[in-house]
């Protein structure tokens, strides 16, 4: 069901504490930790602590909770000092387009060039 907690998801057993994370944010409906792999200096994973498989289904299912995940992301970016020059929010939908674990989140990446289009 969805927001239920699911016991095959990583991000579910990362929310748990069952796997570790470099939890940089921390609110009652959201966490938010930073990326293992980064692809740029900041580079942090904002996830809601309710399992949606990915942001359409968050919307649709919580709009509430989808925005606690922007308005995290906002802070994140703020406490990372990457609002200026500037940062992006990436919600990866689908294995075609990158999503390999099938929790909602945002990525917040700043601290390089994020020409248009990435890549």
């Amino acid at each position: 069901m969805a927001g239920e907690p699911q016991a095959d998801c990583l991000f579910c057993k990362i929310v748990a504490g069952e796997v570790p994370a470099t939890v940089v944010r921390d609110t009652e409906t959201v966490l938010a930790f930073r990326d293992i792999n980064p692809q740029a200096p900041t580079h942090v994973l904002v996830i809601p602590k309710a399992h949606y498989p990915d942001a359409a289904a968050l919307a649709v299912g919580a709009p509430g909770l989808a925005a606690d995940v922007l308005r995290e992301a906002g802070e994140i970016a703020a406490q990372e000092k990457t609002v200026e020059p500037g940062y992006r929010i990436v919600f990866n939908t689908g294995a075609g387009a990158g999503q390999t674990v099938f929790h909602a989140h945002a990525h917040v990446l700043g601290g390089r060039g994020l020409e248009w289009p990435p890549g």
